[in-house]
């Protein structure tokens, strides 16, 4: 089994909306970072990669888990600093390239239709067309990490998560830990977020790296989600 080290960096968003977490994934033949953070945050995100040990020679692929502004917003600066690749899910594609986060789901409230563009900081210098495009059962080991792509819709259709051979689910925005681990409170299908919470109870997880909160205990989730029904 490859060895890896897990380095979390969390990431204000704008407007002061809360935080996002994302995930540098440090194997011996390089780094792989889980998910970019909002553009807001890039001076600091540039900073703390330095800080740990990422450069253009090391950083192997950025893994977006979906394509709303706080995990894709500093994707396209990275590859441009780096010229590393940049891996997400087909389905998510339009939000990445057409900087509109609302494209391929269900219609949103009006409200949130306005004002999202202006508190993204999502603009056309943001904008980008994926290298890579991973699906589920996607092996990673040719990145130097023993790991796995899950399918994870319902918070975007396109949403996915990595899982490692050691037990290690990095989940996106399928859960959060804001106050306990549970499915995030946000979910364009709910339906869908069930049924990937469904899948993942068949699997062996341990840990669970959400981008909001702090990680848990697989089992601790899934005795709340009991508890609660």
């Amino acid at each position: 089994m490859l060895e890896y080290k897990i380095q979390p960096i969390t990431l204000p968003m704008p407007f002061h909306l809360g935080w996002v977490n994302v995930f540098l994934i440090s194997t011996a033949s390089g780094c792989l970072l889980i998910d970019t953070g909002s553009s807001s945050a890039r001076t600091t995100l540039l900073a703390e990669l330095e800080r740990l040990g990422c450069t253009g020679e090391t950083l192997k692929l950025v893994l977006l888990t979906h394509g709303d502004f706080d995990h894709t917003g500093n994707a396209a600066a990275l590859r441009a600093r780096f010229g590393t690749r940049l891996a997400m899910h087909r389905d998510d594609r339009a939000m990445a390239e057409q900087g509109d986060m609302f494209v391929n789901r269900q219609k949103p409230y009006l409200i949130a239709r306005l004002l999202i563009p202006f508190l993204s900081g999502f603009g056309r210098k943001e904008r980008f067309t994926p290298d890579l495009f991973v699906c589920d059962g996607d092996d990673l080991s040719t990145f130097g990490l023993d790991a796995r792509i899950l399918s994870l819709p319902g918070h975007s259709k396109g949403s996915i998560g990595l899982l490692t051979a050691s037990g290690d689910l990095f989940c996106g925005d399928l859960f959060e830990n804001s106050k306990a681990p549970a499915l995030n409170s946000l979910m364009d299908d709910p339906a869908a977020a069930r049924a990937s919470l469904e899948t993942l109870k068949n699997l062996q997880i341990k840990s669970v790296y959400p981008a909001h909160g702090r990680p848990f205990e697989m089992d601790l989730l899934l005795r709340n989600i009991s508890e609660a029904a």
